[in-house]
């Protein structure tokens, strides 16, 4: 029986606590670029990629089609330049039990970690260097491709096993209902913490296999 484990962690709300700056970065970055001061109104953040979140707001100026990759481009050259002083201004936080179960995790030798995100991958970066904590992370799937995080677990998963091999048991660990989806579209095994925006219930009505209100109790849950 194979005995490798694959950790494939979300960022936001599961990792860490941004203060806002993701969203607030990508305002800036929207206003800079198209002069308008609040492009993502009416766009929905919660649990979704980067690139289905720009790509919602570039539609709603009409920015679509052949137009739409370049518009990107521009887009999230403009990003990364206001990420980094947001993240300092916005005074965010790693979550409870993050730094404990990510040491204990790469301890083991059987344990990959790697990351299952709707960040961009050099936001993804941005985020985790801000508070020390991407020195445990060795890739994984991003938003960058695609808007439909099913997909990109997928993907994380794939990157994972060209690395370290194929996995006996997945865990997708996230605190969206969209994370939890996406790990049981991946016959993984979707373990889901309370400290995002859902809430116990929600997570739990979602399916999730394990349910958790942080992550200082997880190594109880997902260790060897």
């Amino acid at each position: 029986m194979n005995s490798r484990r694959l950790y494939l962690f979300d960022i936001d709300g599961t990792l860490l606590n941004s203060g806002g700056a993701g969203s607030a970065a990508m305002r800036a970055a929207f206003a800079h670029v198209y002069g308008i001061e609040d492009g993502f109104a009416s766009v929905e953040f919660s649990g979704r990629s980067d690139l289905a979140i720009i790509t919602d707001a570039l539609d709603g100026i009409g920015v679509r089609g052949e137009d739409l990759p370049e518009a990107v481009r521009r887009f999230k050259r403009a990003y990364y330049r206001a990420l980094p002083q947001m993240m300092v201004d916005r005074k965010g936080r790693v979550l409870p039990g993050v730094n404990r179960l990510l040491d204990d995790l790469s301890e083991d030798g059987d344990a990959t970690l790697m990351l299952g995100t709707g960040n961009f991958r050099t936001s993804a970066g941005i985020k985790l260097r801000h508070f020390g904590i991407d020195k445990y992370f060795r890739g994984g799937g991003f938003g960058d491709r695609t808007g439909h995080r099913p997909t990109l677990v997928g993907q994380g998963i794939r990157a994972a096993n060209r690395l370290a091999g194929k996995h006996g048991t997945v865990f997708v660990i996230g605190d969206t209902v969209h994370d939890v989806t996406a790990a049981k579209a991946n016959n993984a095994v979707a373990v889901a913490v309370a400290t995002g925006v859902a809430s116990r219930a929600d997570l739990e009505a979602a399916g999730a296999d394990v349910v958790l209100d942080t992550l200082e109790e997880a190594m109880r849950h997902i260790g060897r």
